[in-house]
């Protein structure tokens, strides 16, 4: 079981670096058209999706993937307290 809870926690954080390039790759010309983007947003979009629909931009500022990247970190602690 301990095994099980690192891995999750482990992916768990691997997930939140990929949304966290995700979002810093949009301060970067074309890096979002580069095949690595491409990629990347097919990962990291169908995630962020649900909470654009929730939390509107405000003005040019999209707060939705702070959201995201806050409840990844409640899950990883719920994972923590559930097999550790």
């Amino acid at each position: 079981m301990h095994m099980i809870g690192q891995m999750l926690m482990m992916g768990l954080n691997l997930y939140s670096f990929a949304v966290l390039i995700y979002v810093l790759s949009s301060w970067i010309p074309n890096l979002r058209e580069s095949n690595f983007g491409q990629m990347l947003g097919t990962i990291v979009e169908p995630y962020l999706e649900p909470f654009r629909k929730i939390i509107p931009s405000i003005g040019m500022i999209d707060i939705s993937p702070i959201v995201a990247i806050i409840a990844l970190q409640f899950a990883s602690t719920g994972v923590a307290a559930i097999f550790f």
